[in-house]
């Protein structure tokens, strides 16, 4: 049914914005929506949501918001860049996935991804429900999975030596020979991000050959024989301050 999930989002919020790129789609939801969009509690903006800024209607210092949605599931990982990683950040996300992609990103089976440290890094992912294909119509190849991202900041690279001391994670690395980066000593984020990307370019190679461009020697020497599935948020975000 067209504008479903908005029309849940209405009974429970005064203030939604839906945001909808399909121009036909657009029009219905303008007829189905239309004393909601009268009475201001309903602002339907045409646009592709990779594309969308909440700042053009609403003002900067009141922007505290939600993201609810059945997305594109094409653009999964864009979308979930998009709003993890902007300087408005959403308070939560609560979003249909492909089950495939929820379970990568919750990683379960205690190999991480690129795409489970990307979320993880920014928020607290959690699975709420498995939806199995049949209740689609017509029915996809795929089954779905709601899954919500909680608590997101920025708050493992404002503050990354409070949150995680020394040997936080599993690699129990010893005290560094130069000193430790700190958020006000260059772009911790950037150099974090910089060592996630070279550590997962090649997965099924040791950590010790992806980063020997990025980090110290004796950084690679502990790393032993462990790949980037093998590290955990904690361990990424030591190998960064070193």
């Amino acid at each position: 049914m067209k504008g479903a999930l908005t029309e849940k989002l209405l009974e429970k919020s005064n203030h939604v914005i839906a945001v909808e790129k399909d121009s036909n789609l657009v029009l219905s939801l303008k007829e189905k929506f239309v004393e909601q969009i009268k009475s201001g509690s309903l602002v339907l903006v045409h646009d592709d949501i990779l594309d969308f800024d909440i700042l053009k209607i609403a003002r900067q210092d009141l922007v505290i918001f939600k993201i609810i949605a059945n997305i594109p599931y094409n653009i999964t990982g864009a979308i979930l860049k998009k709003f993890l990683t902007e300087k408005n950040q959403p308070e939560i996300m609560v979003l249909m996935v492909q089950h495939e992609v929820a379970t990568r990103i919750l990683a379960r089976d205690g190999k991480e991804s690129i795409l489970s440290i990307s979320v993880k890094a920014y928020g607290e992912p959690k699975m709420i429900l498995r939806v199995d294909k049949r209740y689609f119509s017509p029915a996809p190849k795929v089954n779905s999975a709601i899954i919500s991202i909680k608590k997101i900041s920025r708050k493992n690279f404002n503050s990354p030596l409070e949150e995680y001391p020394l040997g936080g994670g599993g690699l129990n690395l010893s005290t560094p020979s130069r000193k430790r980066a700190t958020p006000q000593e260059g772009n911790f984020e950037a150099r974090f991000w910089e060592i996630v990307k070279a550590g997962f370019a090649h997965k099924r190679k040791k950590l010790s050959s992806n980063l020997k461009d990025v980090c110290q020697r004796r950084s690679l020497t502990e790393l032993g024989n462990k790949r980037a599935e093998d590290l955990s948020l904690a361990d990424w975000i030591e190998l960064a301050r070193r």
